[in-house]
């Protein structure tokens, strides 16, 4: 409860009281302070779990790969994915599979992270988002619009989080047609009414591309 409240100082306390730690008891722990933003303090606690000899499940290293990813700690990544791989783990979680692209995308490794999407399983919407949000980070617009289409081609519905990256792509390169697209779309399912963000990166893109009417008029709905 604690850590999912991000109040890491209690929930440190309580699992220092605890009679004796558990793999879930470590987890709760270690997730707690990746999703906080402690990603220093979520590696220290995934190598202390390990030196009182319990050992990490699928779970303690989604939220350690996580951690390294807030932190840039790329090489502790890495061994921390030589031990998946090793398990054989990459097959048979999307989870950790997209946890992987995500971390190689934002620490600047986009070729592994192409290159680790590539060899995914399967692949879902948020192994295409981890991928679109790496090419918008370092400038790739382009390459951002086009995994559009191609999840379509594979089946895979965009979500929200999949649009407004789109939106954000095309208001940066002024795609005002592909932006106009998403629009339609995305009154067509409804999603402006449950995602303000999106509604916000619609105003964004039409005034970026110097329709400002259009932008005002996504705005009064706001």
């Amino acid at each position: 409860m604690y850590a999912k409240l991000g109040v890491m100082e209690k929930a440190q306390v309580v699992f220092d009281e605890l009679p004796t730690h558990s793999v879930p008891s470590w987890t709760a722990l270690i997730a707690g302070y990746a999703q906080h933003g402690k990603g220093n303090e979520a590696l220290s606690c995934f190598k202390e779990m390990q030196d009182e000899g319990h050992f990490p499940n699928e779970i303690t290293f989604f939220c350690a790969l996580k951690a390294c990813t807030s932190i840039g700690a790329i090489g502790k990544g890495e061994g921390i994915l030589v031990e998946v791989s090793r398990q054989g783990l990459l097959r048979k979680s999307t989870s950790l599979c997209n946890a992987v692209v995500d971390m190689y995308a934002k620490c600047c490794m986009l070729a592994k992270a192409k290159e680790s999407f590539d060899e995914l399983p399967t692949r879902d919407a948020s192994s295409w988002n981890s991928l679109i949000t790496g090419y918008i980070d370092h400038g790739l617009f382009d390459k951002a619009i086009d995994c559009l289409g191609k999840m379509q081609d594979e089946g895979v519905g965009p979500d929200a989080v999949t649009f407004v990256c789109i939106l954000k792509a095309c208001g940066h390169i002024q795609a005002l047609k592909k932006g106009e697209e998403i629009h339609a779309e995305v009154q067509r399912q409804g999603l402006l009414d449950k995602h303000g963000m999106l509604a916000t990166t619609l105003v964004y893109m039409y005034a970026k591309c110097g329709v400002m009417a259009k932008a005002q008029e996504v705005q009064n709905r706001l």
